[in-house]
């Protein structure tokens, strides 16, 4: 099931007519300006049409789509005014979500800068203790994505996307409402070697040893720059990169695409949009080069294991401040498309750098 992040410039609908053109079987978007803290409501023919849509393209299930909440929010912050803005956000895109009948949310689990991570940590289960409480019944699962490892993001390491989940579901007693999201760039920038087939089959054997494959929704397909453990998150074209070192063929894509998990989920490509390969759109080139990798020799099926016992959860800092209640929001500027951080020349040539997500 493969995927694209796509532009809803203009109107939502634009993606999903964008992603039957390139022949995707499903789309990730950003619901609202990512670049702005309020967004004016979806009205009711806005939710009509993309149901309608998606209705028409036959897309069910995990099909139906991924949202990527805003890079604005960052629920370990240890600034009380950003916290608290931050919940504001991913409530509103939570319920955008869920209107559109959006399956998975995606986000960051945030960088806790001054403080430590075990706050960090703490800091977000109190966040998601409100979110829930406020969003009962709700079918969206949230999906905390791997991170490149830079600075004090959170997530570079499965040890933090284990501890945050156990901490999450702690503090909410809502197991089915969070999972994961793994980029494929962020996995070997932060130390996850996918450089080839083996070396992703026994990094996804160990993602699912200690987090739980059955936990993972969503997978973000993304060539890396970086070298093994850099922490620079830098997307390249498929095959362009670190995660295809030897050759396109044996590599971390090839265990990916024929995982017998993976194969089930949304995997959605967030490669460079800018210009063409040749005349051929970028999607539909990275989209081939994935295409071409399915059934080379599946790996065997990998027996989903029960993750290793998590320690307690941090507890969460106090006084845990309030949130705010949630604000009137204000008409949104023009819908942009998602901004691609990482720029490459045409094929014939080295990829340029491009800015990190």
């Amino acid at each position: 099931m493969f995927g694209s992040h796509l532009s809803i410039a203009g109107d939502m609908c634009n993606a999903l007519r964008e992603a039957e053109k390139l022949g995707l079987d499903t789309v990730q978007v950003f619901t609202k300006n990512q670049q702005q803290w309020a967004a004016k409501p979806l009205s009711a023919q806005q939710i009509a049409d993309w149901k309608s849509e998606i209705k028409r393209l036959k897309w069910s299930g995990p099909a139906k789509g991924v949202s990527h909440a805003s890079y604005l929010i960052n629920l370990a912050s240890p600034d009380d005014t950003l916290w608290k803005k931050s919940i504001d956000l991913m409530r509103d895109e939570i319920e955008r979500c869920e209107q559109l009948e959006i399956p998975y949310l995606v986000h960051h689990p945030g960088a806790f800068t001054t403080s430590t991570l075990a706050d960090g940590i703490a800091r977000i289960a109190a966040a998601y203790k409100i979110l829930f409480a406020s969003t009962s019944g709700y079918r969206t699962v949230s999906c905390l994505e791997g991170t490149a490892g830079g600075g004090s993001t959170i997530g570079g390491a499965f040890e933090h996307l284990r501890d945050l989940r156990a901490a999450i579901i702690s503090s909410t007693g809502l197991p089915d409402r969070i999972g994961f999201c793994l980029d494929t760039c962020h996995l070997h920038a932060a130390g996850n070697d996918m450089s080839t087939r083996a070396a992703a089959d026994a990094t996804l054997k160990r993602f699912d040893q200690m987090c739980g494959l059955s936990h993972l929704h969503v997978m973000h397909l993304n060539d890396s720059k970086g070298t093994l453990g850099s922490k620079l998150d830098r997307h390249m074209h498929i095959g362009e990169g670190e995660c295809a070192a030897n050759s396109l063929a044996d590599s971390g894509f090839t265990a990916v695409v024929n995982h017998p998990h993976c194969a089930r989920i949304p995997k959605i490509l967030e490669t460079p949009k800018d210009g063409d390969c040749n005349g051929t759109p970028w999607d539909t080139v990275n989209l081939a080069r994935l295409r071409s990798l399915l059934h080379s020799s599946p790996i065997p099926p990998m027996i989903v294991t029960k993750p290793a016992p998590t320690p307690k959860p941090a507890k969460a800092p106090n006084p845990t401040p309030k949130a705010t209640p949630k604000t009137t929001k204000k008409p949104a500027a023009k819908v942009t498309a998602k901004v691609t951080k990482k720029t490459t020349k045409p094929a014939a040539s080295k990829p340029a750098k491009r800015a990190s997500k």
